[in-house]
């Protein structure tokens, strides 16, 4: 009752027995609260400096209460509660802590009642759990140390003349879960999710994370060529924490002298950049070579002499230069994970895949109904980053002949050349058709008949069930003579295949075009693809990583983002 005495005006206690009498009198005032109207989500729950020491203690006991329980029927005053100003503190503690935090201000700004208790850190403490997913512990972080990959400050401590290393951690003990919320997750929780880095042809896939009381912005990397299988590898390029109270620190993770002086700026909507203040920790001290040589053993695995292959030799060395040259200075679009339908032909979703020369890059698989495309999100200088490196058409199933016929690569390609025929013809006859219709419709006269063409968009759409349906389990599988593959491990059965294009062009996209090729399900989590033209073999892993924050809003939405990160490819 004493915590009701001094937070809500009621029990044994003078004062508010006075404040209960005058309360009585005027039945249905706004009670002894005072109006308060600052709105600032940075304000929310935080008391001014006229709060007492005592309110602190008071905060403390709450915070310290367990789930309170449920209020009587009858008050002690032989009534029942008539507003939420007469509930014991401890229960609005938990009503207040169900509420998400972005109505938090609002509720504060109520009353100087609700003003102090939003200061209990365990409302807060909650919010950032429930919508962020933060676990930690601030009181005992300054024991355990910050656990979240290790990609804490170490810098040497300048009194220590040994030089050796400490772990410069925030002031947590004098931290609040209020700053941690309001300060940190709901200030930037507009970078979450996945991102596309604008870095010429080559792309990215940026992963922004809330990984303990950091923001973190992970670099996804495809694993090294040719092991398509191998899980996707990832480096630290900046981090968000809170070194103070009320004060967010931007660090960048570039290099390899630790974390430095960073800035993140908000474009506009899912837009934002990042920028080094600090550069030079860039540098290695043996120069450009020695930072070539560690790219290299980091990004291929491997040293400019194990690589015998003159134009591969061309291209790393040309992504090096390119590259290096934004020294973690960067624009980010955002990116959406495509949406699935039961009717799917598998899962959509990210992809790894061999690209020859041009090593691994990531496709992301969508399906669009009787098409399936593969959008590139790496990419190279021949087909850049955000281009549609291959489509698949799923009313054209092919069924390919025995193994040992299927090694002889003119058996296959006169298969899909006739495939190729047959769509080129199914596409001319139904652009006549929609020129006929045009015409019809500007004709008052002529009136069109219910269900016209309905059986021929029933027929396309039902076919890849029917394909499937006459398709066995698995069927063998081999690459026919004379197609190259950079993984020889690929899957010798296979679900069903069908026609499909790939884009190719020369050097800076120069001269793009759709060649004819073949779409090999494996399972649900590979697939390939034949170039015919160029007799090379793709082969896609899919990537098996939970991204959050990166669901589309809608169908709509996602299908905008595809058409924005080609034409920006363009």
């Amino acid at each position: 009752m004493a915590v009701c005495a001094r937070l809500c005006g009621v029990g044994p206690a003078r004062g508010c027995r006075r404040r209960g009498a005058a309360r009585e009198q005027r039945r249905g005032g706004g009670g002894d609260s005072e109006p308060d109207t600052d709105t600032d989500p940075e304000e929310a729950g935080g008391g001014g400096g006229g709060d007492s020491v005592e309110d602190d203690e008071v905060m403390e006991r709450i915070e310290c209460a367990g789930p309170a329980p449920l209020p009587a029927e009858v008050g002690p005053n032989g009534r029942a509660p008539m507003s939420l100003l007469e509930l014991p503190p401890e229960l609005l503690v938990q009503i207040f802590g169900s509420l998400p935090g972005t109505d938090l201000p609002s509720l504060a700004s109520v009353c100087t009642t609700f003003r102090r208790i939003l200061r209990t850190d365990t409302i807060w403490r909650r919010r950032c759990r429930e919508e962020y997913g933060v676990c930690e512990n601030l009181r005992k972080l300054e024991i355990t140390g910050v656990s979240c990959r290790d990609v804490y400050a170490k810098r040497i401590n300048p009194r220590v003349k040994s030089g050796r290393f400490m772990k410069i951690l925030p002031d947590y003990e004098h931290m609040e879960y209020r700053d941690v919320y309001t300060c940190l997750l709901h200030r930037y929780r507009h970078i979450l999710g996945l991102w596309q880095p604008d870095i010429g042809p080559y792309g990215g896939l940026l992963n922004v994370v809330v990984d303990g009381l950091f923001i973190i912005g992970w670099m996804y990397l495809p694993p090294h060529d040719p092991h398509v299988d191998d899980p996707m590898r990832f480096k630290p390029l900046f981090r968000i924490h809170l070194m103070e109270r009320k004060s967010a620190t931007v660090e960048c993770m570039y290099g390899h002298k630790g974390p430095h002086n960073g800035h993140i700026q908000i474009v506009k909507k899912d837009e934002f950049s990042t920028k080094c203040n600090q550069t030079d920790h860039h540098r290695m001290s043996g120069g450009r070579q020695e930072e070539f040589r560690t790219w290299l053993r980091e990004e291929w695995g491997r040293t400019l002499e194990d690589i015998f292959h003159e134009h591969m030799q061309e291209l790393i060395l040309m992504k090096f230069i390119y590259t290096s040259q934004y020294d973690n200075c960067l624009t980010y679009r955002r990116i959406y994970l495509p949406p699935s339908s039961p009717d799917d032909l598998i899962k959509p979703g990210l992809f790894k895949g061999t690209y020859g020369s041009h090593g691994l890059e990531i496709v992301m698989l969508s399906f669009h109904g009787r098409k399936a495309k593969g959008t590139k999100i790496t990419g190279d200088p021949n087909i850049p980053a955000g281009q549609q490196t291959v489509e698949i058409d799923l009313a054209h199933p092919l069924q390919l002949p025995d193994v040992e016929n299927l090694r002889d690569f003119s058996e296959l390609s006169r298969i899909v050349l006739e495939v190729q025929e047959q769509v080129r013809r199914e596409e001319q006859q139904q652009q006549e058709e929609e020129d006929r219709s045009q015409q019809a419709a500007s004709s008052p006269a002529a009136q069109p008949q219910a269900g016209e063409g309905a059986e021929g968009q029933e027929t396309a759409a039902g076919a890849e069930q029917a394909a499937q349906d006459k398709a066995p389990a698995s069927q063998p599988f081999v690459l026919p003579m004379g197609v190259i593959s950079r993984n020889e491990d690929y899957p010798r059965t296979c679900r069903i295949c069908f026609y499909g294009t790939g884009l190719i062009a020369g050097h800076g996209f120069t001269s793009p075009e759709r060649t004819p090729g073949v779409f090999v399900l494996f399972d649900d989590d590979r697939f390939g693809f034949i170039w015919l033209e160029l007799k090379s073999f793709s082969l896609y892993s899919r990537i098996k990583v939970s991204f959050q924050n990166a669901e589309a809003p809608s169908r709509e939405a996602f299908d905008e983002m595809l058409k924005n990160i080609q034409s920006l490819a363009t």
